[in-house]
């Protein structure tokens, strides 16, 4: 009888995984398509390339302002409420979004949508942590975290030449749309476990402003979350100037493209389970010492990137897209891992939250940042040399990680 009902549980806990995977997939659709539609925005409202790094980065700034409240509001409410409300949040603000005409009031209501595309990862983390045992928590969350690189590449595939055709605001209103139904399915259809519901009532111990403090103070968790903000940074460097790379430097036509980024993006979709796998398999769950192969991978492929010259064929680019995905995009599972896993189980949302917030500012200055050097130096080559850059201070952050962790 136990075995029954405990393999009844472990096929639940993979059902749910599914509706958290299901939103977090088409909140990528939606907030990530930003990306790939960017050169089609920018052509409508005529921004130069640092001012299509800002879409990214407004996104972003509404996740950095919401990710710490709403990881004491998945602690406090749980999962299943929170999730509905950020589907609503973002849908209605990218459907919004469609009726602008200038600069200002687009990156508003990015922002405003970025609030609810930032609550889903406190909402969809806190349901994994409470769902899988530790020794499957790497593998599950990396399915989760596939969500926002499939989600992303569904944007690249379908959203860009449907924007192309019928035009962006079209196209980016029928993904809102979606968002909004899912997300009320999901809310009638996910449930929150029992272990979640009996510790619903001791969120955290102590005040919040306490343990926000004691986290300040988790010098690991820090470095870490550094970390994500230098590879968040660049996952969405990639993720906005790919295209436009491809495109304006190397001569591939813009569905090509477009391809490409869904070529890195299913990239990262692969290291986001594989990088869990390898973690829980052949490092017994270490996530540190991943973190630093995939800055090292990260940087090499920047560089390569970087010396690439005008007219590299679409096939060479396959597997140099490819593989900076596997690193850049699919470090989010691993990362997700370290953070709620360096604190208490029960100040896990919070955790999120603050490594969410802190690596958010990667985002918010990282694609502007790209965008800036390409009009200062008209040269990819130097954008993509600052990744290399940045990616050795990240694997030098790794380094100094492990060494406090063996200390402990």
């Amino acid at each position: 009888m136990p075995s029954i009902q405990k393999k009844f549980s472990s096929h639940l806990s993979w059902q749910m995984l599914g509706w958290l995977l299901l939103v977090q997939i088409l909140v990528a659709f939606v907030g990530r398509s930003l990306a790939p539609l960017g050169l089609l925005i920018g052509e409508d409202l005529s921004l130069t390339k640092a001012e299509i790094g800002m879409l990214p980065a407004a996104l972003f700034l509404g996740q950095s302002l919401v990710s710490m409240p709403a990881g004491l509001l998945a602690d406090k409410i749980g999962s299943r409420k929170l999730l509905m409300l950020l589907a609503v949040c973002l849908g209605v603000s990218f459907f919004l979004l469609t009726f602008t005409a200038s600069l200002i009031p687009l990156l508003i209501i990015v922002v405003i949508g970025g609030i609810g595309y930032g609550a889903s990862h406190p909402a969809t983390n806190r349901g994994v942590m409470y769902w899988f045992p530790a020794e499957k928590r790497g593998t599950a969350m990396g399915i989760k975290q596939m969500g926002v690189t499939f989600g992303s590449a569904m944007a690249a595939l379908l959203l860009l030449p449907a924007a192309d055709y019928w035009g962006w605001r079209p196209a980016l209103s029928m993904a809102s749309v979606l968002l909004l139904t899912a997300g009320i399915v999901t809310y009638f259809s996910y449930k929150e476990p029992k272990e979640k519901k009996q510790a619903r009532k001791p969120i955290i111990n102590g005040s919040t402003l306490r343990n926000l403090k004691n986290l300040v103070k988790n010098k690991p968790l820090v470095l870490v979350s550094v970390s994500a903000l230098i590879l968040s940074g660049s996952q969405m460097m990639l993720n906005t100037y790919l295209v436009l790379f491809a495109y304006e430097k190397l001569n591939i036509g813009l569905f090509l493209s477009g391809t490409l980024l869904v070529v890195s993006e299913i990239g990262g979709s692969f290291g986001r389970i594989g990088w869990g796998v390898i973690s829980d398999r052949l490092f017994n769950g270490e996530r540190i010492i991943v973190l630093l192969i995939i800055s090292l991978l990260a940087g090499w492929v920047s560089a390569v990137m970087a010396m690439l010259p005008t007219g590299t064929s679409y096939w060479m680019m396959i597997p140099i897209a490819f593989l900076f995905g596997v690193s850049v995009s699919g470090f989010n599972g691993i990362w997700m891992n370290a953070t709620t896993e360096l604190v208490p189980r029960e100040q896990a949302g919070l955790a999120t939250g603050f490594s969410i917030t802190v690596g958010s500012w990667g985002v918010i200055i990282g694609p502007p940042l790209f965008g800036l050097i390409l009009d200062v130096t008209g040269s990819f080559k130097m954008g993509w040399l600052f990744v290399t850059l940045i990616m050795i201070i990240v694997a030098y952050l790794s380094f100094s990680t492990m060494a406090l962790l063996q200390k402990r």
